[in-house]
């Protein structure tokens, strides 16, 4: 079997390519909205954040001979804890780097090295916040949005989990848009229209992402933009679907013909 880390669409992409060649995929996600997204390729689906140890289990159990992680370009601690399972297990790590290019540039347009430095930023640039750049690091927006006085609305997959967590942390019902992506230029203005936005703070998530038309629409409102850099990839990442499929395969089906595959 080979495992397909993340409810991305490149994700499911890859794991809907193996199981067109008939080879057992299984893919692991974080949200139920990203497993019932892939569930419905009729592929099997684990749901749930895994640390090293949960992930070295599932491996085990799930008789995996090669893992494909093809977690969010963010999503760090899930790529480290997967290539620290697998080097447990003793079995191939494959990496997917989404293709990322150059963040459009502009006037208004600036980077942030990290989350820390984008909160702050964004604070000085405005009032309203328009946070485009996933749940997980919202804490850090929302605390230092409070000390400033500032507004913070969230932009984020409609998962029950996801809104919950929000919700407790702070958020009020009417700063969280629960919608699900991609999103034209034409949406991306209308919901900061809405908001009556003052600033945008996104991520450099690439094409898949939408990070150009988040931009593009940001510009035609005169509005500045944040964007967080995204962290390196790892020396020999796959850097395309069907790079990653036709690495999976080979280290599977050697490992098949050398008698231990399942």
């Amino acid at each position: 079997m080979i495992l397909v880390i993340g409810g991305t669409s490149d994700g499911r992409a890859i794991a809907r390519e193996i199981a067109g060649k008939g080879v057992a995929v299984l893919v692991s996600t974080a949200t139920g909205y990203g497993s019932d997204l892939a569930a419905r390729d009729g592929i099997p689906v684990v749901q749930g954040r895994l640390d090293s140890r949960e992930m070295f289990d599932l491996i085990v159990s799930r008789t995996v001979r090669v893992l494909v992680d093809a977690s969010h370009p963010f999503a760090v601690e899930v790529s480290r804890n997967a290539a620290g399972a697998c080097g447990k297990a003793g079995i191939p790590y494959i990496r997917y780097a989404r293709p990322g290019g150059e963040v459009p540039g502009g006037p208004m347009v600036e980077t942030a090295e990290s989350y820390q430095e984008a909160a702050r930023r964004a604070c000085e640039l405005g009032r309203t916040i328009f946070l485009a750049a996933g749940s997980k690091t919202a804490g850090i927006f929302l605390e230092t949005a409070r000390d400033r006085g500032r507004r913070i609305v969230i932009r984020v997959i409609p998962d029950p989990g996801v809104i919950r967590r929000l919700l407790d942390m702070g958020f009020s019902p009417a700063d969280v848009a629960a919608v699900q992506g991609p999103f034209s230029e034409e949406m991306n203005m209308a919901l900061m229209r809405h908001y009556r936005a003052d600033v945008l703070v996104t991520k450099e998530s690439g094409r898949e992402g939408g990070l150009a038309e988040k931009i593009s629409a940001a510009a035609k409102l005169g509005l500045p933009v944040v964007v967080v850099k995204r962290p390196p990839e790892p020396p020999g990442a796959a850097r395309s679907v069907e790079e990653a499929v036709e690495r999976a395969l080979k280290y599977f089906r050697q490992l098949m013909n050398e008698g231990n595959g399942n």
